[in-house]
């Protein structure tokens, strides 16, 4: 193979051990693309403050691994947590979402190019969604960032949403540590296609980017679109096309509706892109630095980082709970305490105060 191989080929390669083919890419862990149980065979340990400091290296392979464990839910991924932890908080997470078809991976590849210019290691988390019948995901969007696939300053990871709602992967936070640890200067997490409600982009970037396009709804449909109210950057792209104009005059209305703001708060900018050509994407990082700086300068960013890491360990604690629930224990007893309340004999609120005192006194 040539040294023009894309790097999502290397990283794919480098993470084989723990998949048993290229098509069960996205599907849930012990079931293949097509729905089949796979076979599992017992695996050895990693050496994970090896992987580590081979990932701090700039290993494409040791991150790949890495995150491989993350997706897999390893046994080991506490422990690779807790390398890790020490090692994140220098890179700034950047999130770009928006409905199918506005030029989020275009434009996402555009921002790399823009950044390798500034020097800065650019790491990009590009979700896909999952099939709901096979459980298997294309991971095509790194296909439109083929460009950077030599480039040792970049590292593309595709992954698929598994089934999980909000327009990420459930992966997704513990991904951008690793990408964090590695030395990454900027994180791009390209989320999927999304509507009017997926908006769990906000709680894992320090600043979201929204794009829209020409053609993509009238200022109705712009006024109830959740996503509108995430955005602390808008992208307008596509401009080259008829109705940009107008777009981006709805958009600053739709905006303008109803808000409050203090002096010196942030008024998000909109900008417009033709990211195929490269235009805009110039004035898009600008804003994007103008945000970082505005929010170091009032401790905002801090507080959101602070705000993401509480979400995180609210969410490791209730899959923690929710494992304990369904595993069946002398003190909590679900199915038994279900049956109660199906023959009247208890309410479901006394159950669940039931369950919830048994499951805090084990």
């Amino acid at each position: 193979m040539s040294k023009g191989r894309t790097r999502a080929v290397s990283e794919e390669r480098a993470s084989e051990h723990d998949r048993l083919s290229t098509s069960d890419v996205g599907a849930p862990p012990g079931r293949s693309s097509g729905g089949s149980r796979r076979r599992t065979e017992p695996r050895k340990g990693v050496d994970v403050p090896l992987l580590v400091e081979q990932a701090r290296e700039g290993r494409p392979r040791a991150v790949a691994r890495l995150i491989s464990l993350v997706e897999g839910a390893s046994p080991q991924l506490r422990e690779v947590m807790a390398a890790l932890a020490p090692l994140t908080g220098g890179a700034y997470v950047v999130g770009l979402t928006g409905s199918p078809g506005v030029g989020k991976s275009t434009c996402t590849s555009a921002l790399v190019t823009a950044y390798r210019k500034a020097g800065r290691r650019v790491g990009v988390l590009a979700v896909d969604p999952s099939s709901p019948f096979s459980g298997g995901a294309l991971l095509g969007d790194r296909v439109r960032m083929s460009e950077h696939a030599s480039d040792p300053g970049v590292y593309i990871r595709s992954m698929a949403t598994r089934g999980h709602l909000g327009g990420l992967a459930w992966a997704a936070p513990q991904a951008i540590r690793v990408l964090d640890a590695a030395g990454c200067d900027v994180i791009l997490v390209e989320t999927v296609g999304v509507g009017q409600s997926e908006v769990e982009i906000a709680a894992q970037a320090d600043t979201s980017v929204v794009l829209l396009a020409p053609g993509m709804g009238d200022g109705i449909q712009a006024a109830k679109a959740g996503i509108l109210e995430i955005g602390d950057v808008y992208v307008v792209n596509k401009a080259d096309r008829d109705g940009a104009d107008a777009t981006a005059r709805e958009l600053n209305h739709m905006l303008g509706l109803g808000e409050s703001r203090a002096p010196g708060d942030w008024r998000p900018p909109i900008v417009k892109t033709v990211a195929a050509r490269g235009e805009g994407i110039d004035e898009v990082v600008e804003a994007l630095d103008k945000h970082r700086a505005w929010m170091e300068e009032r401790d905002v960013l801090a507080t959101r980082r602070t705000t993401r890491a509480a979400r995180e360990i609210e969410t490791i604690a209730l899959t923690t709970l929710r494992a304990r629930i369904t595993t069946p224990g002398p003190a909590h007893d679900l199915p038994a305490l279900a049956q109660r309340v199906t023959q009247g004999t208890l309410d479901p609120y006394t159950a669940a105060d039931t369950l919830v005192a048994a499951l805090t006194t084990d």
